[in-house]
């Protein structure tokens, strides 16, 4: 018996296999436990290993990749079209089987530990960021039910809400502004959380000489240069800068037929995270364009006067991802026209 291909259908503690052979017959359809795993593909010898981009598959497609095997890991929306009738794990390991022999597949190249350490830091960074805002809107809103309105914003909200609960004229009870305080020290301590977390990104940066190079980009600093690395990993996969920025999700939308193209704006699709990032550093330098006059800038207010402010913000996010595609496919420095 010999797989060509074995589709891989991940989980924490029971995996379901399905192999093919060389004409697309299947040969195996197993389940196996965590354990027991590496020990069944090597028996199995896969020319192929092929599994879903979720979680875990990076950390199993390193391991199977040390041993010789080609891995190839698949995005689940791209799968999803190959599941047969009701979905279930023997289905979904067939799908992925599938998928994996189509000839124009796009696969998702397999991260490094170097880029998986990156990218958990900006995803603990996020969630902080999160519980942050949450809880500054549920402070917000518990001393609005005792008439203390106070502004929006992080740095806002730490001036007034002490000169606040000190101020005799309000109804706070003694255990009210108990609570209140209890509240603003864990605000506090969310606060010193994502400063060291920045310092980390920070030191990071400094330390990885494509993030610097990166960071030389106007709109670009620590967090988006970091983030770049940790998601994109080795640029050369895409064709071009347009379809790095395709990628991320920052081309118009396409919705045509009948020969008519129509062109939307952009959608949900892509790196969200990444998108986020850059369109933020985008706004940051719009909101310092006056006074400039170079090439740049009187190209991106032109966009501004005539489309708007958030799509000047997109377009120059779209620019930046294509110039980060050259700086990192191709080695090369940014250098200002």
């Amino acid at each position: 018996m010999t797989v060509a291909v074995l589709g891989i259908d991940l989980a924490k503690r029971v995996f379901q296999l399905h192999g093919v052979d060389s004409r697309g017959r299947a040969v195996v359809a197993r389940r196996v436990s965590r354990g027991k795993l590496v020990e069944t593909v090597l028996q199995l010898a896969p020319g192929v290993v092929a599994m879903e981009a979720c979680c875990g598959a990076h950390h199993w497609g390193r391991r199977f990749r040390d041993l010789g095997i080609e891995v190839r890991l698949i995005h689940a929306k791209f799968v999803r079209p190959y599941v047969k009738s009701a979905k279930n794990d023997a289905r979904d390991a067939e799908a992925i089987c599938e998928a994996a022999q189509r000839p124009h597949m796009r696969f998702v190249p397999i991260k490094s530990i170097e880029q998986q350490d990156i990218q958990a830091l900006h995803r603990a960074r996020e969630q902080a960021m999160r519980w942050r805002t949450a809880l500054i809107n549920h402070t917000r809103g518990l001393l609005l039910e005792y008439g203390i309105v106070l502004p929006q914003g992080p740095a806002r909200l730490r001036q007034e809400v002490t000169m606040a609960l000190d101020d005799p004229s309000t109804e706070l009870t003694p255990l009210a502004i108990e609570l209140f305080h209890s509240l603003v020290d864990q605000l506090r301590a969310l606060e010193e959380r994502l400063t060291a977390l920045d310092r980390r990104i920070v030191a990071l940066c400094r330390q990885n000489e494509l993030c610097r190079r990166l960071a030389e980009l106007p709109g670009v600093g620590p967090i988006i240069a970091t983030a770049l690395v940790a998601s994109v990993g080795d640029a050369r996969q895409f064709r071009c800068g347009r379809d790095l920025s395709a990628w991320i999700g920052l081309v118009p939308r396409q919705y045509s037929s009948g020969g008519k193209p129509k062109l939307l704006g952009i959608g949900a699709q892509g790196n969200r995270y990444l998108r986020k990032q850059l369109i933020q550093g985008a706004r940051s330098v719009l909101m310092h364009l006056a006074g400039k006059t170079d090439r740049r800038s009187q190209w991106l207010g032109a966009v501004r006067d005539r489309r708007g402010f958030n799509r000047a913000a997109v377009a120059l996010a779209n620019k930046t991802a294509r110039i980060a595609w050259v700086l990192m496919a191709r080695g090369e420095t940014y250098q200002a026209a």
